[in-house]
């Protein structure tokens, strides 16, 4: 008997299957430092501690996506080993801040499986859970992925999609406690744009650009533990469909939202993920470009302090977004857009 993991195929998923995912985390102020190295992200909460305590908090907390991509890359060896793609996230709700110490472990609920007319692969549909070691929740999301079956003759699930919201609601974000705008900044944040400062429908460039080296992206995804072959391996994936390893998704996520800095420095943290898509594949080589839109302006119940946006930020790849690139009235993207990002960040007022 083998004793290396092979990791799930699609009929090796049941609904309702619970997983509880190996290796917890304990993430330092040495992750904190690489991520910013690998990702260039400047907002001024997670960068200083004196900035943070200024407003209220204990001292500087994690990158709420370096808290994501922790959490997704315990998943991956159960969930996604076997993957074709990751197709979309819904659902996803920030919790309780990450500090450096905190240790971070991951559980997973099958609620949706549709194996696809091919045969040869399905979706799995999951629900996560990240907590850290007190039990608190840091994160909750579910996500999509396209996995391949080991057996192509083994019987199709019944199939059971999920209903999931198309955005979160404004009375499910999760303000931090103790928040006290009289100590914000503007200055030192790098903006002085506040939440009555945009509109819905408004579009900003974040004119610049990051050209994605190949160490870094493969670094990045080493970083989160994320053990997926398409991203390591050029041995195998010189005979795949590209010829080249592919550039995690996550990390592009990662990119747009440090390049969102240029013109949304104080929407200091992501409060939900409502939706989001990877459009196209990214290669070592590519540079990242993206620009956002301003989609709602939301309220905060109980909250004088702080409003959100729910933002749509949108990144392409060696293409500047002056021009704001876009699906076509029939849903088609340009071969430059590489991501559809659908999220909700937190911002005074």
């Amino acid at each position: 008997m083998s004793k290396t993991n092979p990791g799930n195929f699609f009929e090796d998923f049941r609904i309702g299957q619970e997983i509880r995912h190996a290796t917890p985390r304990t993430l330092t102020e040495g992750d904190a430092a690489l991520y910013t190295a690998l990702t260039g992200s400047r907002f001024a909460v997670q960068s200083s501690d004196a900035f943070a305590q200024a407003i209220g908090l204990e001292r500087a907390p994690l990158d709420d996506l370096l808290v994501f991509h922790t959490v997704f890359g315990k998943t991956v060896p159960d969930i996604s080993l076997n993957a074709v793609a990751n197709l979309g996230y819904a659902d996803c709700v920030f919790g309780a801040p990450v500090y450096p110490g905190d240790s971070l472990s991951a559980r997973s609920k099958v609620i949706g499986l549709r194996e696809n007319a091919n045969g040869k692969t399905g979706i799995v549909y999951v629900r996560t859970v990240g907590e850290n070691q007190q039990g608190e929740t840091v994160l909750s999301y579910a996500r999509w992925v396209m996995v391949r079956k080991k057996d192509t003759g083994a019987p199709a699930p019944e199939p059971v999609i999920p209903d999931l919201p198309k955005a979160v609601a404004a009375d499910i974000l999760a303000p931090p406690a103790g928040f006290d705008a009289q100590g914000w900044d503007d200055a030192l944040a790098g903006e002085a744009w506040r939440w009555g400062d945009y509109a819905p429908g408004e579009k900003i460039d974040h004119v610049d650009g990051m050209t994605i080296e190949e160490a870094e992206h493969a670094t990045a995804t080493r970083l989160y533990q994320n053990t997926a072959k398409v991203h390591f391996n050029q041995h195998t994936e010189a005979q795949g469909r590209f010829g080249l390893r592919l550039v995690y998704g996550g990390h592009i996520i990662s990119l747009a939202r440090a390049l969102s800095f240029n013109g949304l420095a104080n929407a200091f943290r992501i409060a939900a993920i409502n939706g989001g898509r990877h459009v196209n594949p990214v290669f070592a080589g590519d540079t990242i470009y993206a620009w956002s839109e301003v989609v709602e302006r939301l309220e905060l119940p109980g909250s004088a302090a702080l409003g959100a946006l729910r933002l749509r930020t949108v990144a392409a790849k060696d293409t500047p977004c002056t021009g704001f690139p876009d699906k076509d009235g029939d849903g088609r993207y340009p071969e430059s857009v590489v991501l559809d990002l659908d999220y909700t960040a937190l911002i005074p007022r």
